[in-house]
């Protein structure tokens, strides 16, 4: 949770220190979001509706299918009013130029609070250029290893290096309540396991008093336990390694077996999370995201067959949909899980759904 004490009516270039940076999403990637929308005289807690397109997250599926296609517009916006050079010139990364665009965007709205999700761990993210008064650690899993490091200590040192000093830091799993503090954390906040517990708590925190938690009670995200469809039964949920497929598999609904159409990244232990959904029915569907990462259907579809009875290989996100339907049948079920991009994918196919 980012502010900035700057000078009221800042330039916009100067969008990482602007008085009033940022956007009011709260989006957690094992599952649950919630919207603080700090107006001027009310707070509340709210599906997104309003900042949904302006919501910076690496995760989150709107920023990927509807705000990727101004991103272009805003990072040019950002080159000529900063009079910086061409971002690729500058050997920026695709997320740094979007992470400096959402930024710009933010402060052009003139919004009031940024909750912002680093991209990958924290301490060399793109994201830790901003004065932060609440750092929000969700949970720690194993993922991205041969960047964060193999084990959960050393990953969460990396994400945690974004603490600064004085700041309030809330955690779900008390056991990196040290590390926050080594890392100059004046309080400690630890609460319940669950996602509600962490918004209101990083909410409390920031706002110094309280707020109603009931006012998340219909929240809603699209790409997480999302229902598109009735007969069959079709369920989206971007999962996108291990963990994320445990918390998904005990929520999913009730269902005699499930047709898994998927795509994985290729660095997300592929053989691990088919190993893990193949509980859930004997056939999967293998297809591939457009992310450059995402492994071949062919070598999806190989990798499953040691798991699944019945795999089919189908590279088209939206042929492999709409082969899953029909091999269900309508007394079936449907998950489309593996990706966040795969749902990216099939979200700007299927704008009617």
């Amino acid at each position: 949770m980012t502010t900035s004490d700057g000078p009221p009516g800042a330039p916009a270039a100067e969008a990482s220190l602007h008085p009033r940076l940022a956007a009011a999403l709260v989006f957690f990637a094992s599952g649950a979001v919630l919207v603080i929308d700090l107006g001027r005289t009310t707070v509340s807690v709210r599906a997104a509706r309003r900042y949904r397109s302006a919501a910076l997250s690496s995760n989150a599926l709107h920023f990927a299918s509807d705000f990727a296609g101004s991103a272009a517009v805003l990072v040019g916006l950002i080159l000529v009013r900063a009079g910086h050079p061409r971002a690729d010139a500058v050997a920026a990364t695709q997320f740094e130029a979007l992470t400096a665009a959402a930024l710009l965007a933010f402060a052009a709205a003139e919004v009031d609070v940024a909750v912002v999700e680093a991209g990958l761990g924290g301490r060399h993210d793109a994201t830790n250029v901003l004065a932060t008064r609440v750092v929000v650690l969700t949970s720690v899993a194993l993922d991205h290893m041969d960047v964060l490091g193999d084990t959960r200590e050393a990953i969460a040192a990396e994400k945690l290096a974004v603490v600064q000093p004085g700041c309030t830091v809330v955690l779900s799993e008390p056991e990196w309540r040290e590390l926050a503090t080594e890392n100059g954390a004046a309080v400690v906040v630890v609460t319940a396991r669950s996602n509600l517990a962490l918004a209101i708590a990083a909410a409390e925190s920031f706002l110094g008093r309280s707020v109603d938690p009931h006012a998340a009670d219909n929240v809603e995200l699209p790409g997480r336990l999302e229902r598109r469809g009735e007969h069959p039964l079709e369920i989206w949920d971007g999962a996108h390694n291990l963990a994320g497929i445990g918390w998904l598999l005990p929520r999913l609904p009730s269902a005699p077996g499930w047709t898994v159409v998927c795509s994985i990244l290729r660095d997300k232990r592929p053989g691990m999370m088919l190993e893990a959904l193949s509980v859930l029915g004997p056939t999967l569907v293998a297809t591939e995201s457009t992310n450059g990462r995402a492994l071949p259907a062919a070598e999806l579809a190989a990798l499953a067959s040691g798991h699944f009875e019945r795999v089919e290989t189908e590279p088209e996100p939206t042929a492999a949909r709409a082969r899953a339907l029909e091999l269900a049948g309508a007394g079936g079920a449907v998950l489309v899980t593996g990706s966040l991009y795969l749902l990216a994918d099939l979200s700007a196919e299927h704008r009617d759904l």
